[in-house]
């Protein structure tokens, strides 16, 4: 049996964040898009700015998603591979 819970703990930690239906809709949106501002989110996902950039914040926090300063604006885009693998896994079109 493998004993590192450390891996085992960040893992579970990123599956937590994905679980919530706005998290996974905004990481597949920036799958789709490649990168995108809070503005474009919010109108697309029609809830609060605050609301997208919270969630925003527990995807940086958790190195899912990253950020692209150009100007005034943050442009975000997913980080790491395997959430791009594992988010076409779970959300492939039949």
């Amino acid at each position: 049996m493998d004993n590192n819970f450390k891996a085992y703990n960040e893992a579970a930690e990123i599956l937590k964040a994905l679980a919530h239906p706005v998290r996974l809709c905004i990481v597949r949106g920036l799958l789709q898009q490649g990168k995108c501002n809070v503005t474009y989110m919010q109108d697309c996902l029609n809830i609060p700015q605050s609301t997208v950039s919270q969630h925003l914040q527990k995807l940086r926090t958790l190195g899912i998603v990253e950020t692209d300063r150009q100007g005034l604006e943050n442009f975000y885009s997913v980080k790491d591979e395997k959430i791009k693998k594992l988010i076409e896994l779970l959300l492939e079109e039949a």
